[in-house]
């Protein structure tokens, strides 16, 4: 399916690398589960992108960015 108009494009939310992931729940000074818990997702789903085994989820990527610096900063 090659030809498919979906399937032709990049994507335009590109999934950040695992390393990135990793990095930006470190710095928000959140655990994994509570990382899983911020975008409602399994720990285990978490795990499996921090480990570069599977690829978050564009929109679960932007709502992290998002909420982890407020959580961060003792909202």
């Amino acid at each position: 399916m090659a030809n498919h108009p979906n399937r032709a494009a990049a994507p335009r939310w590109p999934s950040p690398a695992a390393a990135e992931i990793a990095a930006a729940r470190t710095a928000a000074g959140l655990t994994q589960r509570e990382a899983a818990d911020l975008v409602m997702s399994s720990l285990r789903s978490w795990e499996e992108w921090e480990a570069g085994r599977t690829r978050m989820p564009p929109v679960a990527w932007a709502w992290f960015s998002e909420k982890a610096p407020a959580r961060g900063a003792g909202a």
